[in-house]
């Protein structure tokens, strides 16, 4: 099973995508991993090691997509790009999945143009994974569509629900819309007539959820427009980073918190490992017809080796199979789904 990924987009790019593509690779060394990029740029970091994979190759392209590039000038002007052509080896079958740690709305437009949504898919939504005091959940849509109509948001509900099912093996995964209240009355008209719609589903439905129940674990998945959940994902994160370093300045400001610290490092290596985006690799656009997995713009080497980890499982288990007939057998309340 080949995997592309692109070596271009990201922060860290082309080192620690090279790095993470090569880690990969060894890893799963059953899997094809295609390099998408500037062919010298991807070939001076490869030279760099004693010895390369046989399951690395790379495949040239000529443009890079910038952070500061519209997503869809990208698309339309830069066709040769190492996003679009990574992409393109998915639409075309010489590829099971696309990595990208680059731009994520050319990420989300490429795979969109090239291909396609799956049948009954309104819109493409990225279900991010986020840390819980019971695990983790799944915050969807992070960013991909922020002009969302209640039957997307809907939609992100069931896709959520049945990747939560097949990826993470939790059988009746409880879904949560996110509100400004616990009361049906809360909200704006897109949420109340989306509370709507999920209290007529199939759907096991806890109700509208506020943003400090995400932490709770009140919800598996937790739904939202694309501009909240890009929000909510990027305050999560810069939150936990300023509390470890918080928490580290005020140790050091005594011996016996300097003492409290070390005999506590044990679990704080555990706690900033549960709060690495590292650590889960990506989030899947669900509802394209193919795998595309978006990776943190500030991946390391192991990000993008877990998110080759994460393309290959989703590719493995077919969700996509199982989003689509999951689709067929939803009957979608009659409420607003214009």
């Amino acid at each position: 099973m080949n995997v592309a990924v692109d070596a271009m987009g990201g922060d860290k790019a082309p080192h620690e995508v090279v790095k993470g593509a090569i880690l990969a690779a060894r890893q799963f060394s059953d899997s094809e991993i295609l390099l998408v990029g500037d062919e010298k740029a991807i070939q001076r970091e490869l030279d760099s090691y004693e010895v390369i994979p046989k399951n690395i190759t790379t495949h040239h392209t000529s443009q890079v997509v910038s952070m500061h590039d519209p997503a869809t000038y990208s698309i339309r002007q830069k066709s040769n790009s190492s996003i679009t052509r990574s992409v393109e080896l998915v639409a075309n079958g010489k590829a099971a999945a696309v990595v990208s740690a680059g731009h994520t709305g050319a990420a989300v437009a490429a795979a969109t143009m090239h291909l396609r949504t799956l049948e009954g898919v309104r819109r493409s939504g990225i279900a991010a994974p986020f840390p819980t005091r019971h695990g983790m959940c799944l915050i969807v849509d992070v960013g991909a569509n922020i002009a969302c109509k209640p039957i997307h948001l809907y939609q992100y509900g069931v896709m959520a629900a049945i990747y939560s099912k097949y990826i993470y093996d939790v059988e009746n995964p409880r879904v949560g819309l996110l509100n400004i209240g616990e009361e049906d009355a809360k909200g704006n008209d897109l949420a109340k007539e989306t509370f709507a719609l999920f209290s007529h589903s199939h759907l096991n439905f806890v109700g509208n959820i506020e943003g400090r129940e995400i932490l709770d674990g009140k919800a598996d998945i937790v739904v939202c427009d694309g501009f909240v959940g890009n929000v909510i994902l990027k305050f999560g994160e810069g939150l936990a980073m300023s509390l470890l370093s918080e928490i580290r300045e005020e140790a050091m400001k005594s011996f016996w918190a300097k003492l409290g610290l070390l005999l506590c490092k044990p679990a704080f290596v555990h706690l900033k490992a549960k709060m690495d985006f590292a650590e889960y690799g990506g989030a899947p656009l669900l509802g394209v017809n193919g795998v595309c997995i978006i990776c943190h713009g500030r991946s390391d080497s192991r990000a993008i080796q877990n998110a080759v980890r994460v393309a290959l499982q989703v590719s493995k288990s077919k969700v996509n199979e199982y989003i689509v007939s999951g689709l067929e057998k939803v009957c979608v309340p009659t409420a607003n789904v214009t």
